[in-house]
């Protein structure tokens, strides 16, 4: 049976050159095409925000205020949401949009510049992920040889006694939840690709260990990270634990989970147990789901706390994670209503639109973190407090992902 999209589809998006310069507007109702803007006819919301970025950034690399290209986890969801909207359209600009990205930071010998292997940062594998449809598509030994050096990196990479990788090496001892999206999906898929199903054991091994270790009983929420070692001023000294439910890195751990499944074979025997960590994390994200807005808080529990705010990447990724889940039959259907409003709330709530049809989602946590210089402690207080970024790629990509997902259930 055909299904519907239950909303109306703003117009929108159809690329022009010779623009002028873009002024966000704080007016959600602007309808696309009037008065000369540059872009006119319908598309669905996936399309109308990668239109949106490319025409504001010709170079993917320019986002995040940047002057110069970078080799950086941020650019690997984008880019990865590029790639999924050709897959589902076809239109090759999105493909080159991301090759492009893809072929300033990969030279003719296949090495990654500004990328520091010694670094043993996790972050850097997430861009990766972009190279395996470069390389099926294109044959290039320089992807392969690309992906061969984050595979080392894997291979090479401190662990805790769980033998869940350390998130960098100057966070020694410590794991955190951004850190299984950066790598455990690429894990999956190198596994995949390259006959490697070791890596199964490796990735599944992490992904449980970081839910048992810091996973709170009450709530069934994470915290941000835990440090075996305890060292951490951010650190409980009895359980290693930082001190609060972060929605972003929730929002990361739940991505990372559904995009794990695409490649981890239903026969290994850790699948059953990921499949019932996503549904435990399904459970409890939805228990703070803002019930007026169908959107989460930067602090997922402290919604009604002075100071804390709907956030645009949380409320993409969580969205994200609900929809895939949803589609592919991880969750049972009685989710629907929360992906659903998830969804509807994001592009009700946190979506404004210029008169000349550009897209922002707004507001966006800029960077969070723990530890490190000037140190950063975990409280609820730091969290609220981070600079805020209009259309960080952090909620951009993750809304495409996500749109893409709510558009593959409603529209046959």
């Amino acid at each position: 049976m055909k299904k519907t999209l239950s909303f109306v589809l703003i117009p929108l998006l159809s690329f022009c050159t010779g623009c002028g310069s873009i002024t966000h507007s704080s007016n959600r109702s602007t309808v696309a095409g009037e008065k000369g803007g540059f872009v006119t006819g319908k598309l669905p919301w996936s399309q109308q925000m990668a239109e949106s970025l490319i025409a504001v950034f010709p170079e993917m690399w320019q986002m995040e205020e940047r002057n110069k290209p970078v080799w950086s986890y941020t650019y690997g969801l984008v880019g990865m949401s590029m790639q999924k909207l050709y897959d589902r359209t076809g239109l090759e600009k999105y493909y080159a949009y991301s090759k492009k990205y893809i072929d300033t930071l990969i030279s003719d010998m296949g090495v990654i510049k500004t990328y520091r292997f010694n670094d043993f940062n996790i972050d850097q594998i997430n861009p990766g992920k972009m190279l395996f449809m470069f390389y099926n598509k294109t044959g290039d030994e320089r992807y392969k040889t690309a992906m061969d050096t984050l595979r080392k990196q894997l291979a090479y990479q401190p662990r805790t006694m769980t033998g869940g990788f350390w998130h960098k090496k100057r966070y020694p001892h410590q794991m955190w939840l951004d850190g299984v999206y950066m790598g455990a999906p690429f894990m999956a898929q190198y596994a995949s690709e390259f006959n490697e199903p070791g890596q199964y054991d490796d990735l599944t091994n992490w992904v449980i260990a970081v839910e048992e270790k810091t996973r709170d009983k009450k709530t069934g929420l994470l915290f941000h990270g835990w440090d075996e070692s305890r060292q951490q001023k951010w650190a409980d000294p009895e359980t290693g634990l930082s001190s609060s439910f972060w929605g972003r890195a929730v929002g990361w751990y739940g991505m990372a989970l559904v995009d794990v499944l695409d490649y981890l074979p239903p026969e290994h025997p850790k699948y059953n147990e990921v499949i019932a960590i996503l549904n435990r994390l399904a459970e409890a994200v939805v228990k703070v789901q803002d019930k007026k807005t169908g959107l989460w808080y930067q602090v997922l529990d402290q919604g009604d706390r002075e100071g804390n705010y709907l956030e645009g990447s949380v409320s993409c990724m969580l969205a994200y994670t609900l929809l895939k889940a949803l589609r592919l039959g991880y969750i049972d259907m009685n989710y629907r209503n929360a992906a659903f409003e998830a969804y509807r709330g994001i592009t009700k709530h946190l979506i404004e639109i210029s008169p000349e049809g550009i897209l922002t989602i707004t507001p966006v946590c800029a960077v969070a973190g723990l530890g490190g210089h000037p140190y950063r402690d975990g409280s609820y207080e730091y969290y609220i407090n981070e600079q805020k970024r209009d259309n960080d790629p952090k909620a951009t990509g993750p809304f495409i992902l996500a749109s893409l997902e709510f558009e593959a259930i409603t529209i046959e």
